[in-house]
């Protein structure tokens, strides 16, 4: 008889950091799929097998994760839209022997947003996204359709920042990171840096952070530590402040959907599973 199970997964080089399998297994159990997502160590040298192999019916898909999210575009037969855009990969479905590549960062950061944050996007807002970076790609673009007005850029390396600017055009521009007016009157600010990330100490000082516009929102996409400096620093000066584990989880709803077949939910429950699992390797 033949086997029905579908299978899923994430390939990454290394693979062991990704919380990717704790999500998508506590939702095959949750929804009682026929299912397995599994981690996969698949070096650059290896992927031209790996996608073979998922042509030929091994896998209905998978996530990808650092190095391969921008070297995978050569192994697939079409990207969507969000996909071309930022020029990287994070989600490959299967549909017949071709391989269809996203990129759901953009779906995961907004829906984050819009769950502990509504309105956010309020029109003619103003954002400052911290790093220029991969992440940084998808964060612009999801800012661009939301219809901010401004979108400045801000970077250690000034060049990366201009050249992100230039790439979508339209609102964006670079900013110097030491402009003592950085902040003046920005509705969000996104950290996409790891500056944050693995911190002991939650006082690092964010000088300009009282310069905000009222009722203005920061979110911070690193979730180890959970609330980091920024965060805090933010919420000491009265604003709203948005992890980014959300991120992580909402970003994973697009891919189950399209390997599975049922859309799953981002529960307290999924959450709470996945800030204990990150406390026991903390």
């Amino acid at each position: 008889m033949a086997e029905t199970i579908i299978r899923a997964g994430v390939i990454g080089h290394p693979i062991g950091h990704s919380r990717s399998p704790l999500i998508h297994r506590s939702w095959l159990a949750r929804h009682r799929i026929d299912g397995r997502y599994d981690a996969h160590d698949i070096s650059p040298a290896d992927l031209l097998s790996f996608f073979a192999a998922m042509r030929d019916g091994a896998m209905a898909g998978c996530n990808v994760t650092i190095p391969h999210k921008e070297t995978v575009l050569a192994h697939l037969d079409r990207l969507t839209d969000t996909a071309r855009t930022i020029g990287a990969v994070n989600t490959v479905w299967r549909e017949g022997d071709r391989l269809i590549g996203d990129n759901t960062d953009t779906y995961g950061f907004a829906a984050n947003l819009d769950k502990h944050a509504p309105d956010w996007d309020r029109a003619g807002g103003r954002a400052l996204v911290l790093g220029a970076g991969g992440a940084a790609l998808a964060i612009v673009h999801a800012l661009i359709e939301r219809g901010f007005a401004a979108v400045n850029i801000a970077n250690r390396t000034p060049d990366r920042a201009q050249r992100l600017a230039d790439r979508f055009g339209g609102p964006c521009r670079a900013v110097a990171l030491d402009d003592p007016d950085l902040y003046r009157d920005a509705n969000l600010v996104v950290n996409t840096t790891s500056l944050t990330m693995g911190e002991q100490m939650d006082e690092r000082p964010w000088p300009g952070l009282e310069r905000l516009a009222d009722g203005a929102t920061v979110t911070d996409i690193v979730y180890t530590p959970l609330k980091t400096s920024l965060l805090n620093a933010a919420e000491r000066q009265g604003f709203r402040t948005v992890d980014g584990l959300g991120m992580l989880l909402h970003q994973a709803v697009p891919g189950f959907e399209r390997w599975f077949g049922v859309r799953p939910a981002v529960t307290p429950a999924l959450r709470e599973q996945l800030v204990a699992d990150l406390d026991r390797h903390a």
